[in-house]
This record gives C-alpha cells, sequence and structure tokens, in this order.
C-alpha cells in the first residue's frame, strides 16, 4: 500500500523555508502526467515565489489566509475551447491531485482553494494575474514544509456506509 495517497492532508501552516525547483519541478511533472479525456491537457500553471504576489495572492478568498505563509503557490488554470470542454474539471482535478501526492513525495505539504466558476474569486485571479480569456483560474495551492511534525498523517475515512454493491 502506498502510504502518500493515505497521509495527504491539508496543510495550512508553513516553514519559512524556500521550495527547492527540483521540488517544484517533480510537482509539475506528476500534475502533467494525469489523465484526461481525448488526451487534451488542458493545464497551464502559474507558479508563484515572489512574497509581494502570494500576499497579494491570498486576498483573493476568506479561506486564504493560510497563503502568507507559504513560501510557493500555484494556480492550476484551465485551458478554454477543449475539444472535450465537458470533462475538463475532471482532468484538472486529476492533475490537482497528482500534484499534491508528488508535494507529500518530497516532505511538502499543500492545501487547494477552490476559485468557483463566475466567482469574485474567479475575477479577481483573472485580473491579478492579467489572464487571456484562453483560460480560467482553476485552483490555487499553497505549498511549503509543514510546519507542524506529522502534518501529513493518516486518518481512516474509510465508510463501509458509502458502498453499495450492483444497486443503490
Amino acid at each position: 500500500m502506498n502510504n502518500i495517497i493515505f497521509t495527504r492532508r491539508s496543510v495550512r501552516k508553513y516553514l519559512d523555508k524556500a521550495v527547492e525547483p527540483e521540488k517544484i519541478d517533480r510537482m509539475l511533472r506528476a500534475a502533467m502526467q494525469a489523465p484526461s479525456a481525448t488526451n487534451q491537457q488542458p493545464w497551464e500553471f502559474i507558479v508563484i515565489d515572489d512574497r509581494k504576489t502570494i500576499d497579494k495572492l491570498a486576498e483573493f478568498s476568506p479561506y486564504a489566509k493560510m497563503l502568507p505563509q507559504a513560501p510557493l503557490a500555484v494556480v492550476i488554470l484551465e485551458k478554454q475551447g477543449m475539444r472535450a470542454a465537458l470533462f475538463t474539471e475532471q482532468d484538472l482535478g486529476a492533475a490537482a491531485q497528482n500534484m499534491m501526492l508528488q508535494a507529500v513525495e518530497d516532505s511538502l505539504g499543500t492545501v487547494w482553494m477552490g476559485v468557483g466558476r463566475g466567482s469574485e474569486r474567479e475575477t479577481f485571479v483573472t485580473e491579478m494575474f492579467s489572464l487571456p480569456e484562453t483560460v480560467k483560474p482553476f485552483g490555487v495551492f499553497a505549498v511549503g514544509y509543514p510546519a507542524e511534525e506529522n502534518a501529513n498523517k493518516f486518518v481512516d475515512r474509510y465508510d463501509e456506509n458509502r458502498i453499495h454493491w450492483n444497486k443503490y
């Protein structure tokens, strides 16, 4: 059993320690290994390690209060006009999960902050980064070394009452 899947948690407190370029590269490579409908690969990424930019990005949501502690942020973008557009959110979810799992493999912690279609959050991120109409923000991720020991710890979420065999 691969413990990474079972130990990935939302980490909201980070050490004041930069994330090494090779770890950033591995996270992005993992994200781009995700499956996608018709291999459309509807993702682009903004990697932010500039303190002022991260602090400004934290204003996009009241749930982004951990960003000013994080040494790194990643915005996953959704390319528009995909041939299998109905499935881009699933593709991006898989990319996000791959990225977060790779982070755990590299002793990092992450937290995913949703943007929300047609929301003020989407407008904020779009305007902040002067995004073209060809992409929309999908999610914002804080990344860094967890400040709390065992932040990525196992929590058993298995619930047999949620499993239905052959019928509901």
